[in-house]
């Protein structure tokens, strides 16, 4: 799949943005929408090697389990994450998330989200319409993103450490 971009202003400073998206217990609050279940997969869940696991919640997916790993964070510039989805995780995943300063105190986040298929018909249900899907979600997701840092409102359920 071709990367897929969205992008949002919002009005925070990069350095107050990039501390929240570097905290990926962050996540489920504005991506709850369409990524559901949240484990994290270790303690520490700021900044380099910060993981989970997640449910994508696609129409028509049977093999919802997918998981994501900060494999790069550049503050206060970039943050990469890599994972994999789909069965036996054969799906690679990267997401770009990229902070520019605006004018005024705000910042220009736009994420890009590149998806390899592995076989034939991972790229079909590319074309049956997931491509669109995901994107119209990642839209979705940074404007719920603005509304929190903006407004504190909007929040979903933070992913926390599992007892035991």
């Amino acid at each position: 799949m071709d990367p897929l971009t969205v992008s949002v202003t919002i009005a925070r400073p990069r350095e107050e943005v990039f501390e929240y998206l570097a905290d990926i217990a962050n996540h489920p609050e504005f991506t709850d929408h369409f990524l559901k279940d949240w484990h994290l997969t270790r303690e520490d869940t700021y900044g380099l090697g910060a993981g989970a696991r997640f449910r994508i919640a696609a129409p028509g997916n049977r093999f919802p389990w997918g998981d994501s790993t900060f494999v790069e964070v550049d503050p206060p510039f970039r943050i990469v994450e890599a994972g994999r989805s789909g069965k036996y995780n054969r799906i690679k995943t990267t997401g770009v998330y990229t902070l520019t300063p605006g004018p005024g105190r705000t910042t220009r986040v736009e994420f890009t989200n590149e998806i390899e298929p592995a076989l034939l018909t991972d790229r079909l249900l590319e074309k049956l319409g997931a491509r669109s899907w995901l994107k119209r979600k990642n839209r979705k997701a940074l404007r719920r993103l603005r509304s929190i840092l903006e407004e504190g409102e909007g929040r979903g359920k933070r992913a926390t450490i599992a007892e035991g």
